[in-house]
């Protein structure tokens, strides 16, 4: 099947969810993103910021980007100019750099918070404890040029679908927990949960996603 296909397939399957397609193009060259594009996904994420913004500047402007890899912060201020949302937001640390680099730019950049909820020592992500510290931080509070607009988590790499499906289910419930605590302010407007992949996206608009990150079933394996 083509990429095109592909897209029309996985979007066909996501009709009467909540959930939209981030297409996965780290790793993919040009000429794969181009074909997205023409079939109208304008929605790529990519893991690593240095192979992100070479591709921002040559595909064209009306691409939205999303940051969802790991994220150091002495890379953000590359990506400041034009990123339209980060993932993978684990330490006020990175959300104070990302607020000073947006604010270089004249912009308000939107963050997610990357919640760890896998069973694998190898995955990032704050703790529900940490993430209700950074809500309730002052510095948080005092930020003007990001929003947080939600919750990120990878789940466990298994075939084990149940356990996948407890680990999203948490996750939302999580999600749910936090708009009930939290009020909507300029910078925190809870809307969004990132989960699910190639492998599982199906479940993860089953149990409330709004974002899945689909690489492989679009693109085929790397």
């Amino acid at each position: 099947m083509t990429i095109a296909q592909n897209i029309e397939k996985i979007n066909t399957s996501l009709a009467g969810t909540s959930a939209r397609l981030i297409a996965v193009t780290k790793t993919k060259p040009i000429e794969d993103l181009q074909a997205a594009y023409d079939a109208n996904c304008k929605t790529f994420g990519e893991n690593k910021v240095q192979e992100m913004v070479q591709k921002w500047e040559v595909l064209p402007k009306d691409i939205e980007w999303h940051l969802i890899g790991h994220l150091q912060s002495n890379k953000v201020k590359y990506m400041a100019p034009f990123v339209a949302m980060i993932h993978s937001v684990d330490s006020l640390k990175l959300l104070q750099e990302i607020d000073k680099q947006a604010l270089k730019n004249n912009r308000v950049i939107d963050c997610l918070l990357q919640i760890y909820i896998a069973k694998e020592e190898t995955k990032f992500g704050l703790s529900e404890e940490e993430a209700h510290d950074i809500l309730g931080s002052e510095v948080f509070k005092s930020m003007k040029n990001i929003r947080i607009i939600g919750v990120m988590g990878m789940a466990t790499n298994t075939d084990n679908q149940e356990q996948v499906r407890i680990e999203f289910r948490g996750l939302k419930t999580f999600f749910d927990g936090l708009k009930a605590q939290y009020a909507d302010t300029e910078n925190l407007q809870l809307r969004e949960v990132s989960m699910g992949m190639s492998g599982d996206y199906l479940i993860a608009a089953e149990e409330g996603s709004t974002l899945v990150r689909v690489g492989s079933a679009i693109f085929g394996s790397r």
